[in-house]
């Protein structure tokens, strides 16, 4: 089994994740293109009934599995390694088999009365079989990541994305005929496909790298599992409530903003449309970042809890201060270009430039987003999942009732949902940051903030300046790219003259690497 170092198994995610998400934009832009905002916005109706399901299904297992597994390793308990999949495998399958039924019967009422788009019954359904197939791969990803190898996961991610992508267009194309609601449902199956693909990919792996078998003894293995599942339980709960809260949040906002826009006298099919617009191409543009906060949240996890298992206190913090970092400087740049360059964006991506006042909103905010993924994990990593679910219901609970608030006024609509969310995550963040601080004495530095301040406030200014004055190409496309790779060459200059990336850490990116033995 290969094993590879925080900031190696880092790299490969982030890698591997940079791949998908582009990958993933241009699946979206293909949907947006084939299908308009209307067809995606019954798209993104189905994702959040999609994702509660998941939560459910998988209870948080994969971090559970994760955390255990790396601490099992630590104890080279390769007995206990098998115990701990054999339970998890039973809990899933289980699960999953419940909720896909579940699924299934309840998608009429859920389209119909929730969603108040009878339409969105289709990519419902279509998306059902997903759950059993995402449950085991789960499973098997959180296994790997335990035992801190991160390259199955970089690779299943990628090859999920490829093959959804070469479906998406031939799916929705061949059902639009039908109308925009079998298109939807047609996207909806190259995702399934996508998902397929990985777990096969998995399962190949783990057949071929494990070292024992797993159908050898499984139900005496299961029967005397009781303790391995009430270890997996005790982290699993806690973290299945935190993810549980966030996709129950997730599940009501459609609902939510649907009968809000209602209220404000917003027809059904604008309501669609604009809800298509902020959920299938704005907050995709905004996670954009997340790539690289979930490939370190990925790895601190088991980095964490083998620190915390060994009670190394000076390594806990150095692996805190690397991924809030490292956060930080992934995300301003994002912030800078959707910020600087918002309706070029969007008229290039998704011919809607119109949805481009979302970007200028919701963006200043995002940096507590990046953050937040890797201070849930530390928390998790810390047995501190109970106050993060904690943190998670109050962020939920205030962005709902935000939504309501200010979607349901007429000089609000749907940009009142866009602020709802902003709050919604910069109060979780904020809370996260506080448990931190006060059961690991973790705080960001000052002088880390305000070297920040400055790398994205001068990349901000001279950004602009670029706008206003570089014209020298004709064509629209080549000079946003222009503008754009000078943002990124000035904005990473100033990050390595401020010191915010290390040489250390520089080292293991491969093509600096390959520089080095030349």
């Amino acid at each position: 089994m290969s094993k590879q170092t925080f900031l190696k198994g880092t790299i490969i995610l982030i890698l591997a994740g940079f791949v998908t998400k582009i990958l993933g934009f241009i699946n979206r832009m293909v949907m947006a293109r084939i299908m308009g905002s209307e067809g995606v916005g019954l798209y993104m109706m189905a994702v959040p009934t999609m994702l509660l399901i998941l939560t459910l299904t998988q209870m948080g297992l994969p971090v559970a599995i994760s955390k255990l597994v790396a601490e099992a390793e630590a104890r080279g308990e390769t007995s206990k390694i098998k115990q701990i999949l054999v339970v998890s495998l039973t809990i899933t399958i289980s699960l999953g088999a419940i909720f896909t039924t579940a699924m299934i019967l309840l998608s009429p009422y859920v389209a119909s009365h929730l969603l108040t788009d009878a339409r969105a019954y289709y990519s419902l359904i279509a998306v059902a079989p997903i759950v059993p197939i995402v449950a085991v791969s789960a499973v098997l990803r959180g296994y790997f990541q335990g035992r801190q190898n991160m390259k199955p996961t970089a690779y299943s991610q990628m090859l999920e994305q490829i093959v959804r992508i070469t479906l998406v267009a031939v799916l929705s194309t061949a059902f639009l005929p039908l109308g925009i609601e079998y298109a939807a449902a047609g996207a909806m199956l190259s995702v399934i496909a996508g998902e397929f693909a990985s777990l096969l990919y998995m399962l190949f792996l783990f057949k071929r790298k494990k070292s024992f078998k797993l159908r050898r003894k499984f139900f005496s293995y299961l029967g005397e599992g009781k303790q391995t599942s009430s270890q997996l339980l005790k982290i699993a709960l806690p973290t299945t409530g935190s993810r549980l809260i966030g996709t129950v949040s997730l599940f009501f906002e459609p609902i939510i903003v649907a009968q809000s826009l209602a209220i404000a006298g917003v027809a059904t099919v604008v309501a669609t449309k604009q809800y298509g617009e902020l959920a299938g191409f704005i907050i995709p543009l905004l996670t954009l970042p997340t790539f690289i906060t979930f490939s370190l949240s990925t790895s601190l996890l088991p980095s964490i809890s083998e620190a915390a298992a060994k009670n190394q206190q000076n390594l806990i913090h150095t692996r805190l201060e690397q991924a809030m970092r490292l956060s930080f400087v992934a995300g301003g740049l994002a912030m800078v270009v959707l910020l600087v360059y918002p309706e070029q964006i969007m008229n290039f991506m998704y011919h809607a430039p119109e949805a481009s006042g979302f970007l200028k909103v919701m963006a200043p905010f995002c940096l507590f987003l990046y953050i937040q993924g890797p201070l849930q994990a530390a928390l998790q990593a810390l047995d501190l999942a109970k106050p993060a679910m904690y943190n998670s219901l109050v962020g939920a609970v205030v962005k709902t009732a935000a939504i309501f608030i200010l979607a349901t006024r007429p000089e609000f609509g749907i940009m009142g949902a866009a602020l709802a969310i902003v709050v919604g995550f910069v109060l979780v963040t904020l809370l996260h940051l506080a448990t931190i601080a006060k059961n690991a004495g973790f705080s960001i530095e000052l002088r880390m903030i305000l070297k920040l301040v400055v790398l994205i406030g001068g990349t901000i200014y001279l950004s602009t300046l670029f706008k206003t004055y570089v014209h020298v190409v004709s064509n629209a496309l080549a000079e946003l790219l222009l503008q754009l790779s000078l943002t990124a060459v000035l904005y990473l200059s100033l990050m390595l003259l401020l010191n915010l990336l290390k040489k250390s850490e520089i080292q293991h990116f491969p093509l600096f690497r390959k520089l080095q033995k030349r």
